[in-house]
């Protein structure tokens, strides 16, 4: 059983950070990708940013690229989202998610596994 459990986010600035947090747990993620998802009020799921856990290839949404960085701690069997310069229309629900790779990172239905969600919301 895949467990995915997320901490930070919370209420940031325009122009501020915030770091969020993933903790994987229930099987070997070699093959796996993890990824950062978030749902905007009013709008569809998307794509933020995702890398494979054994190669550290990733990949970020344009609307993000530049801003958000994306890591793992091995060790920890955590995944990171260090979110800087952050914007209002940043406000979302934010997923960690995880799916087998199967070369893109990007497509939201490759993956399988998700967490419960936090909420970001940034004040202008």
């Amino acid at each position: 059983q895949v467990q995915l459990v997320e901490s930070g986010g919370g209420l940031g600035q325009a122009g501020g950070s915030l770091r969020l947090s993933c903790a994987a747990s229930g099987r070997t993620f070699v093959n796996y990708v993890m990824g950062w998802v978030r749902h905007p009020p009013g709008k569809a799921r998307e794509f933020v940013a995702g890398l494979t856990w054994s190669g550290g290839t990733t990949s970020y949404a344009d609307s993000v690229k530049g801003r958000f960085t994306i890591s793992r701690d091995n060790a920890k069997s955590t995944v990171y989202l260090q979110m800087n310069s952050l914007k209002p229309e940043d406000t979302a629900v934010y997923y960690c998610a995880a799916g087998l790779y199967l070369g893109v990172l990007s497509r939201v239905d490759h993956y399988h596994y998700w967490g419960q969600g936090t909420q970001v919301t940034v004040s202008s």
